[in-house]
């Protein structure tokens, strides 16, 4: 076998049959869990558990103190912020054994997720969403897409830079930062 492409610290524990792409990087506590599948260019941050054939794009950037459960896809550019965590049942019960019930869920590119959120299963991620702090996702969020709270209601949309959109009466927005332009049509958001 050879050398290896990644950066492990010496107290991360990666089981047998994990695909991880180079120049990620696993820091302290961290387990990667069997037949896992880890793109390039990712860092996951300290105490991070990542359960059996979780698939992560490239350069996902997961903070201190995340769990990621079977079923869990991440595309490309993916933030999940600390102390987030996806479920993988729906009613889970600790005498009842449920693991062939696993239900998916996809984070799509360029999505964030912040700190202390929590993903049910069974409800996707659209791309460049802005899930906030805190907030308890229980529907599938649209692209572009702000939500807050408890459940998760969405407030606004965000660019692909992070910035807030604000539409005028044209229902065209620029992004303040990069000057992308974005066209709001029948509750969807487009970059154009």
């Amino acid at each position: 076998m050879g050398e290896k492409k990644y950066f492990s610290h010496e107290t991360a524990i990666i089981d047998e049959g994990c695909e991880i792409g180079e120049g990620t990087k696993i820091w302290h506590f961290s387990h990667i869990m069997t037949n896992c599948k880890i793109g390039a260019g990712c860092n996951i941050g300290q105490n991070v558990v990542v359960s059996s054939e979780v698939v992560l794009g490239n350069n996902v950037k997961i903070q201190n103190n995340v769990s990621i459960y079977t079923g869990v896809v991440c595309e490309d550019d993916v933030f999940l912020g600390p102390s987030m965590v996806f479920t993988n049942v729906t009613n889970p019960r600790s005498a009842i054994n449920r693991r062939g019930q696993y239900a998916k869920t996809t984070v799509k590119r360029g999505a964030t997720i912040g700190a202390n959120a929590t993903i049910v299963c069974g409800h996707d991620i659209g791309e460049f969403a802005f899930i906030g702090a805190g907030a308890v996702v229980t529907k599938n969020i649209p692209a572009y897409a702000l939500v807050v709270g408890n459940p998760a209601k969405q407030v606004g949309w965000m660019s692909e830079y992070g910035h807030k959109l604000k539409f005028d009466e044209n229902n065209l927005a620029v992004c303040p930062e990069s000057g992308e332009k974005y066209q709001l049509n029948k509750g969807t958001v487009s970059k154009i």
